[in-house]
């Protein structure tokens, strides 16, 4: 038997001091979820390893074989692949050009009238940041009694995420975006019944042999990360004290720097709709007659941290005709500055004369 001398244990599974801070900060973390995404109960707040487990939990729970699911035209793997993988169900995809939220709108309106069991869609592009109409595409859902499920990955902590307002079933996001909290932690947002995707202890309930029926203990088999918990109650914290809006307004102002010197490069195609509040954390850009995982390597050789290739999202790539190029993205947080984004184009100029200067010579 182990003297208990560490910080925390695991929550739930004891008395000893280690175990009840364990228990107290889940539940601190749980209430700093739920004060900052409106969930009624922090119980509503289930702890995942990151979004994409969240996103299996939900889909699974609502979606059985042989159904049919509207998604926009802008999903990430983690919810196409988990759709592909039961069999014999029918994606609708809600396809619209990108910055055009109203034809987004009307795509949904279409595949809910021909009758859906759930829609699943992301708040924003994590290829290209264009802010999609979750407010009203969550009306929709309401009107027709059609589950929704909202992918926050590139939203959480930078606009508004309310469970309650947008009556969704469930809404998933991960730890170490928006929330600046560590990898390999996320959060499920419950509004609806949920299924277990994993079966095992719980520290309650412990004679039954099938899982409880109370939320969090129904989602959460085993022990928990308290580590990427307890960052994660720190992130929170962080995003409440800043606001969701000075975080969001810093972002889009950076974004916007970085799409006019983009815009300005000979040869570089820029997606941003340069107006409004349409697009947020994330901007794209290709170069033509350049690969664009090479204008990733050359940047990373300057010190500069972007990411190149299709970004876990070919559907997003194909609707927006980017398919076969993928793109450059960059992703400006809190913590970047103007001078970031004035070092990054200097880089990228740079890079740019030089290949053309190579091309020149051969």
């Amino acid at each position: 038997m182990a003297r208990a001398v560490g910080t925390m244990s695991s929550p739930g599974r004891g008395n000893y001091p280690a175990s009840r801070r364990a228990e107290q900060t889940a539940f601190a973390c749980r209430e700093a979820a739920a004060g900052l995404f409106q969930v009624p109960t922090p119980d509503q707040v289930v702890f995942t390893s990151n979004a994409t487990h969240g996103l299996n939990i939900a889909i699974r729970s609502l979606v059985r074989p042989g159904g049919r699911v509207a998604i926009s035209g802008y999903e990430h793997n983690a919810v196409t692949r988990v759709l592909h993988s039961i069999p014999g169900v029918e994606m609708i995809v809600a396809d619209a050009p990108l910055f055009a939220p109203e034809k987004i709108l009307d795509g949904f309106h279409r595949a809910l009238r021909r009758g859906v069991d759930a829609v699943v869609c992301n708040h924003v592009s994590n290829v290209f940041g264009c802010v999609q109409p979750v407010e009203a595409i969550a009306q929709l859902c309401r009107r027709y009694n059609t589950p929704l499920i909202v992918d926050a990955s590139q939203s959480a902590g930078i606009l508004p995420v309310t469970l309650s307002d947008w009556g969704a079933a469930f809404v998933a996001m991960p730890g170490h975006k928006g929330l600046y909290g560590p990898q390999g932690m996320g959060l499920l947002l419950c509004g609806g019944e949920a299924s277990p995707l994993l079966f095992g202890g719980t520290g309650s309930a412990s004679r039954m042999q099938t899982m409880p029926s109370d939320l969090p203990d129904r989602l959460e088999a085993g022990t928990h990360n308290m580590p990427g918990i307890a960052g994660l109650l720190e992130g929170l914290r962080f995003v409440t004290r800043m606001g969701t809006e000075n975080i969001a307004d810093h972002e889009i102002r950076l974004t916007r720097r970085a799409a006019r010197g983009l815009a300005a490069l000979p040869g570089v195609e820029v997606f941003t709709d340069g107006k409004g509040r349409s697009q947020t954390g994330v901007l794209s850009f290709r170069v033509r007659g350049m690969d664009s995982e090479q204008i990733g390597e050359e940047l990373a050789r300057r010190q500069i941290a972007v990411r190149s290739g299709l970004h876990c999202a070919p559907l997003a790539h194909r609707t927006a005709g980017t398919l076969e190029t993928g793109t450059v993205r960059l992703s400006p947080s809190i913590f970047n500055t103007p001078r970031h984004i004035d070092t990054f184009l200097r880089e990228l100029t740079a890079i740019l004369r030089e290949n053309e200067s190579s091309g020149s010579r051969s």
